[in-house]
């Protein structure tokens, strides 16, 4: 397994070693071991050029990913989170900037192995899941 963290904010910094350490636990959770990932902290302007760029959506948003796995054996792909908006999240759902940018890591792993949010059922689900996660970190 091969998780690597990027701070590419250009204010805020995140702890590495416990990004990849949640990001670990995670996967090996949901079964997966071979997996090489890249996660990737941002700011709004860089997360609003993404999400334009590849989703057609003209504005920021807390968490993308990318699968660039082309075979089911093993998980490739990339995380991006923005800070920016972690922080306003999390304000607004009075928890740290620590556990709002810790669901949004899981989120966006999850995303990656395959899970969506489309409906209501499936972010439910999605919910459930980070909760649980979260329960073992905090």
């Amino acid at each position: 397994m091969r998780i690597k963290t990027f701070n590419a904010h250009p204010k805020y910094k995140i702890r590495n070693r416990e990004t990849k350490e949640l990001a670990c636990h995670v996967l090996k959770k949901e079964g997966h071991r071979k997996v090489e990932c890249s996660i990737i902290f941002i700011d709004d302007r860089r997360m609003k050029e993404l999400n334009g760029t590849y989703r057609h959506h003209w504005y920021t948003t807390d968490v993308l990913s990318f699968s660039l796995s082309e075979y089911n054996s093993k998980i490739e792909g990339e995380v991006y989170i923005n800070v920016d908006q972690a922080r306003r999240q999390a304000r607004r759902y009075n928890v740290s900037i620590k556990n709002e940018i810790s669901r949004l890591v899981i989120h966006g792993l999850l995303h990656l192995i395959g899970y969506e949010d489309k409906t209501k059922k499936e972010r439910d689900s999605m919910t459930k899941l980070e909760n649980s996660y979260l329960a073992g970190v905090y």
